[in-house]
């Protein structure tokens, strides 16, 4: 589809450089709707694998209190060495279960809901609009 021809300002009426002013609005504010709302799109998922994050670090770290409990009873029962063992991969999982943790707090922060993009954009759009006029 071939865009309308545009004459010259004074060569146009009142009327149709308000239509046209209505429709560049329209469409400007069309185009930054779908981009606000990919953005957000985007920000819900780093929020869903940032929240899958915390949920596999919060089983780990309960797997970790497990193995840490085991390890207690087994050096308290016997005070050999097995009990360390336990106790060695308990600390273990508690390190990875805490990186996770905090990778997926991270990922949720309320700083990645800020339509960045979009806002910059807008601004450019005002920037341009002003220079026009």
């Amino acid at each position: 589809m071939e865009a309308p021809k545009r004459g010259m300002p004074e060569d146009r009426s009142l009327g149709d450089l308000l239509s046209d002013l209505v429709r560049d609005v329209t469409g400007l504010v069309r185009s930054e709707s779908r981009l606000i709302r990919a953005e957000v799109a985007e920000a819900g998922r780093s929020m869903a694998v940032g929240a899958e994050m915390i949920a596999a670090g919060g089983i780990l770290l309960l797997v970790a209190l497990l193995v840490l409990v085991q390890a207690l009873v087994v050096l308290l029962a016997h005070w050999v060495g097995p009990a360390w063992a336990a106790l060695i991969v308990g600390a273990v999982l508690a390190v990875i279960g805490g990186l996770l943790i905090a990778r997926g707090r991270k990922d949720m922060s309320a700083a990645n809901l800020v339509p960045e993009r979009t806002i910059e954009q807008t601004s450019r759009d005002v920037r341009l609009a002003r220079e026009q006029i």
